[in-house]
């Protein structure tokens, strides 16, 4: 089996501190899988998610061709000292690494950006490929904003990632941008690269408000 799509429901903010993981399979025959899990402080729910496995098979592995390709993955020496500084609060960025091919942190608009998991996300258990792509399409909405930083609040509530083919290596590539709506709403899309070429897409709604009133 092989996961094709995972969605994410925010239900609170979620805290840099241990958490309890309950999973389950919801339903499985011998082509599909549909699974469920949740995290919680205490007694509280913070998250919970729903993921679909798909049986693997090589049926129509002519017919897909090759993958779309991916952006340049830029060099160490290429990334600028000012893309590390300009973390926003909160970001662990000792947990990723970060080369941003086109835009930055607090400039508005699109932005492409590689990004490497650096440490574990299970103690003992070494990152996977999987586990970098979901980690990545979460960070769309801040390094595509179309807000400043200071002012303005553009918070996921959900994250969605669907997978055409299974990513490779520790590299993912955020081909990323921001659409705001009118009335304190948007979406944030991303298109997923490894370094072989495209293997999906992730998109999150996003909570737009000021950074003076209650948050959620």
């Amino acid at each position: 089996m092989a996961l094709t799509r995972v969605n994410f429901e925010f239900l609170r903010p979620v805290p840099l501190e241990p958490l309890a993981l309950a999973v389950a399979v919801d339903s499985g025959g011998r082509r599909v899988q549909r699974l469920r899990a949740s995290l919680h402080m205490g007694k509280t729910e913070i998250c919970r998610a729903t993921g679909l496995r798909i049986r693997r098979s090589d049926a129509l592995s002519e017919q897909a061709g090759a993958p779309e390709s991916a952006p340049r993955l830029p060099a160490a020496d290429e990334i600028a000292d000012a893309d590390v500084s300009s973390f926003p609060a909160g970001f662990a960025r000792d947990a990723m690494e970060l080369r941003f091919l086109e835009g930055r942190f607090h400039e508005p608009g699109p932005a492409t950006v590689w990004f490497r998991l650096r440490a574990p996300v299970v103690d003992d258990h070494p990152a996977t490929s999987l586990q970098s792509a979901v980690a990545a399409a979460d960070f769309g909405n801040g390094v595509s904003a179309m807000l400043d930083w200071k002012d303005s609040l553009f918070i996921n509530t959900d994250l969605t990632v669907a997978l055409e083919r299974e990513p490779e290596g520790e590299w993912v590539c955020l081909d990323a941008s921001t659409h705001l709506g009118p009335r304190g709403a948007a979406v944030s899309e991303s298109v997923l690269h490894d370094r072989a070429g495209r293997i999906g897409r992730a998109l999150q709604c996003l909570l737009i408000d000021r950074r003076d009133a209650e948050r959620f």
